[in-house]
């Protein structure tokens, strides 16, 4: 049941019998066959736990579970749409840039201090991506939204990436981040440009990154 690129902002899913989707609330465009769209109250695979989490932060995405026999075509507000496939490791993505994503992936939040100690704190604040960043966990397919198109930059041992933190879309694989600065604390409080801070990303991995600064 993986996704199929259209083009630049569509999706093809294919729903069988047994299997669920989970796709944000109006991302379906169109489907064919005997398809069912019912509110998520619990928001995804995740919980009631996962729910709190991303109440508190402020990520409340509201989810559609996606059931049934047919294929459906899912876009949203004419945003590029990238597709990520997991092979057993996480994706970090903020809950407003997914678009849809499978049901064998489990979900959960993580505090940006668990990647970025105190600096991802001050990550959360100066960018507006709130305290608290979505996780999807194990073998399947994630379709996440951006601005402009997204690039996927290889992080590699021993050769970090520096990325803007609003050019900033998802990551996964064993990376960290931790907040790069090239002004002082009491400057950077308020500041989103790139110009002022980084965000540096080690490991082993994969980053995400948009050809725009635009928020969704």
């Amino acid at each position: 049941m993986a996704f199929r690129e259209i083009n630049a902002k569509m999706i093809e899913a294919t729903v069988v019998p047994g299997r669920r989707l989970f796709s944000r609330r109006g991302a379906m465009l169109a489907y064919r066959g005997e398809v069912s769209f019912t509110p998520n109250l619990t928001s995804g695979p995740g919980g009631v736990m996962s729910v709190l989490g991303r109440r508190i932060a402020g990520e409340a995405a509201p989810l559609m579970t996606v059931e049934g026999s047919g294929t459906v075509y899912f876009g949203h507000g004419g945003h590029h749409v990238h597709v990520v496939r997991l092979t057993g490791d996480t994706l970090y993505v903020e809950a407003d840039r997914l678009l849809a994503f499978e049901d064998t992936l489990e979900q959960g939040t993580v505090f940006l201090g668990a990647q970025g100690g105190v600096r991802g704190l001050v990550r959360g604040q100066a960018t507006g991506q709130g305290l608290f960043t979505t996780t999807l966990t194990g073998h399947g397919t994630v379709a996440v939204m951006a601005h402009g198109g997204v690039f996927e930059v290889p992080v590699r041992p021993q050769r970090p990436v520096h990325v803007d933190p609003q050019a900033y879309v998802a990551h996964h694989g064993d990376v960290r981040n931790r907040l790069s600065t090239a002004v002082g604390w009491r400057e950077l409080v308020g500041r989103g440009s790139g110009e002022a801070f980084q965000l540096e990303l080690s490991g082993t991995g994969v980053v995400l990154v948009q050809a725009s600064e635009e928020k969704l």
